[in-house]
């Protein structure tokens, strides 16, 4: 369907908002955004923005939505699809980590501390917050469905009576049904470590967790982590 002059311009109106909201963003912070000063920077008048967005809290939905939906790009670009699983598992960790290093403000909003007074409406950000997940998943699935080579490594006496019983059962064979997956128990707790873990060490870095002077080459000190990550999850 061909759209009308009126629809692309309400589509550029709705690009403008949020380019402005992420200036504004990394310039204050996201208890800080304000639509009247993002109509202010738009040139129109306050009531003019909010024929578009009605308030802050479905601005900062949509600058969720839009992080989101970047971050889950990079990744989906980074991950090559004939790659074998533990490069695939090296080249999502590497995109999330250049991502956020790229953009601390962005990434603060979705994995830093909670905007006071927001709840972000799952309709709306769950599909695009769980990309990354997803493909997380699919790379484990890929892996542990591949023969013995790939399987997860056998428990040690260290870990016996470890297993997941009760509702945390349940949950995993939600998840695995939701998902489409094969993984037994014990690799769904790895896969969903892997990605705590990750994530973890990611906002070590970007909130300048490890101090200045403890380790001179974060990089390496991710690409370790990646290493042991990757063998954890039975990659």
């Amino acid at each position: 369907m061909t759209s009308t002059p009126r629809t692309r311009a309400r589509e550029q109106t709705m690009r403008d908002i949020v380019r402005i909201g992420r200036e504004h963003l990394v310039a204050s912070g996201p208890a800080a955004l304000s639509l009247r000063a993002v109509a202010r920077d738009l040139g129109v008048v306050s009531s003019a923005v909010y024929r578009y967005v009605r308030n802050r809290d479905e601005l900062l939905t949509l600058l969720v939505v839009d992080a989101y939906d970047e971050l889950g790009d990079a990744v989906d670009s980074a991950v090559e699809e004939n790659a074998e699983p533990p490069e695939q598992f090296r080249q999502l960790g590497q995109a999330v980590r250049a991502w956020a290093l790229h953009e601390p403000a962005r990434y603060a909003l979705l994995y830093g501390t909670p905007v006071p007074g927001y709840e972000a409406p799952g309709e709306q950000t769950i599909a695009p917050g769980t990309r990354v997940i997803v493909t997380l998943m699919t790379i484990l699935e890929k892996s542990h469905s591949g023969g013995p080579r790939a399987s997860t490594p056998p428990a040690t006496s260290d870990e016996a009576g470890s297993a997941p019983t009760g509702r945390l059962t349940a949950d995993f064979s939600r998840i695995r049904d939701e998902f489409r997956l094969t993984l037994t128990d014990d690799a769904l707790a790895r896969a969903v470590l892997a990605w705590a873990a990750l994530f973890g060490a990611v906002s070590f870095e970007v909130f300048d967790q490890y101090g200045p002077d403890t380790f001179t080459d974060t990089g390496a000190l991710f690409e370790l982590h990646l290493e042991h990550l990757a063998q954890m999850a039975g990659l």
